[in-house]
């Protein structure tokens, strides 16, 4: 009885090592394997080498451009990512010899914050213009202790302010602001943008800032990052330049 069990499992055995073997397999003059498979002994890739700044990767172009073995490609992925890729090799791969991503505020968009966390992250995250210093006065100055202090027909939000000891007037909260918040490579230009400016009574007052423009500023960053490499690589060798195209 025994025997019959261990001829019955390693039938079993061998049944889940068959499944496992990769079969290669022709359709319609195609050819297919049924298993994923990764080539043994194919020419091993870089580590790539990371940063937070785009003057890091300029440094790195400039100062070890002997370590490219074939032309390069400077990739802008987004606003907060550059990366530095071969062309395509006889494999038809790419290597990644350089990510830098840009550190950058960590404001959270259409998110409520209490008035005191909301004047700190205002100072924080953004670059000081008209609008932010018009945006920090309505906030700043909320009358805490009234807690009817704005009206809002969904367009429009009226609210009362101190603007005195114990002196309150109305205000026009205003909306939409053009602000510029710190979101790409501290190297280059930061985009402005329009955002709604909300108030709420949630027991105290609370204040969020919407983004109003679809991410249009992502292109405008994307441009300068680009600008920012062509004026970079114009300073350097020609045997350099040549060698390293700018795509985003």
């Amino acid at each position: 009885m025994l025997e019959g069990l261990r001829e019955a499992l390693n039938y079993v055995v061998d049944l889940g090592k068959k499944a496992e073997e990769p079969k290669v397999l022709e359709i319609c003059g195609k050819t297919y394997a049924t298993r994923e498979l990764v080539r043994y002994g194919k020419c091993d890739k870089a580590s790539a080498i990371e940063a937070h700044t785009l003057s890091a990767l300029v440094e790195y172009i400039e100062r070890c451009g002997e370590e490219f073995q074939a032309n390069m490609l400077i990739h802008v992925v987004s606003p907060k990512e550059v990366r530095l890729i071969s062309t395509l090799d006889e494999n038809r791969t790419r290597e990644t010899l350089f990510i830098s991503r840009a550190e950058v505020s960590e404001f959270g968009f259409d998110i409520w914050y209490d008035q005191e966390r909301f004047m700190i992250e205002l100072q924080a995250n953004f670059l000081m213009n008209n609008d932010l210093a018009a945006v920090m006065k309505m906030a700043g100055n909320i009358d805490k202790n009234n807690s009817t202090n704005f009206t809002d027909d969904g367009v429009t939000q009226v609210a009362t302010i101190n603007v005195g000891v114990a002196v309150k007037a109305d205000a026009l909260v205003p909306n939409p602001v053009e602000l510029i918040p710190f979101r790409t490579f501290q190297e280059v230009k930061q985009p402005n943008s329009q955002f709604v400016f909300r108030l709420s009574d949630q027991g105290t007052p609370a204040f969020k800032i919407v983004e109003a423009e679809g991410g249009i500023w992502k292109n405008e960053a994307v441009d300068s990052i680009k600008e920012y490499f062509r004026a970079a690589l114009e300073e350097m060798p020609e045997e350099i330049r040549s060698r390293i195209v700018i795509i985003g």
